[in-house]
């Protein structure tokens, strides 16, 4: 199949490019500026795809941040939580409608360049966090993508059934350079290691029994 995508440069989104890749696909890798706080992940991204040698696109819809400014990942006067997912802390993370935005665009240059289908990272503990990730949403989202044009694409997400443990065994099974992806919602030199997703990944690393490369900035008691 040929899919483009929807591409972070963090861990899920790593494993799924490198995923697709091993099984054969030909694949395009999109990133989208929609105004988060910070640029690690796009830097990422940019190296990652050089690495891979794969066509990367990255689209700057940088200026609907305003609209978007209930989330603490584009809203730089918001704290960031810590710690693990919580209702609250989680909710506050929540970019309103962010999957909408990037599939739709995914799907239009998937439809552009008469590729099969698109692919995304939502992984089995996304579906209590994030409500995009959630079957109500998606199912009717696939549908509409599918009957958008006259050529039709598939939304695809290999790892819906996978625990964020499980993508990191199939990571470390196909080399990933985790080193190189980015997680954590803080844009410093290094993870924090206190936010929820450096929480996550560090929890994903340990029950998986995969050595860390990550370097963060706070160590666990």
């Amino acid at each position: 199949m040929k899919i483009v995508v929807v591409f972070s440069g963090g861990m899920d989104s790593t494993v799924l490019l490198h995923h697709l890749l091993h099984e054969g696909h030909e694949v395009k890798a999109l990133s989208v500026n929609y105004g988060q706080r910070h640029g690690r992940e796009l830097d990422a991204a940019r190296a990652l795809c050089k690495l891979l040698s794969i066509e990367h696109r990255e689209v700057d819809l940088s200026s609907i941040a305003p609209l978007l400014s209930a989330s603490a990942l584009t809203n730089t006067n918001s704290t960031i939580p810590e710690g693990h997912y919580q209702d609250d802390s989680m909710r506050i993370t929540v970019v309103p409608n962010r999957n909408m935005i990037l599939l739709s665009v995914a799907a239009s240059w998937a439809i552009n360049e008469k590729f099969d289908a698109i692919a995304y990272g939502a992984h089995h503990g996304d579906h209590a966090i994030y409500p995009d990730c959630r079957e109500e949403f998606v199912t009717p989202l696939a549908e509409a993508i599918r009957r958008a044009d006259w050529h039709e694409v598939s939304l695809l997400r290999p790892f819906i059934g996978w625990t964020k443990t499980d993508i990191c065994r199939r990571g470390a099974e196909l080399n990933v350079p985790f080193e190189l992806t980015w997680s954590c919602y803080n844009g410093g030199e290094l993870h924090c290691g206190r936010c929820g997703t450096c929480t996550e990944r560090r929890e994903a690393f340990a029950l998986a029994g995969v050595s860390d490369p990550t370097r963060y900035e706070a160590t666990i008691e």
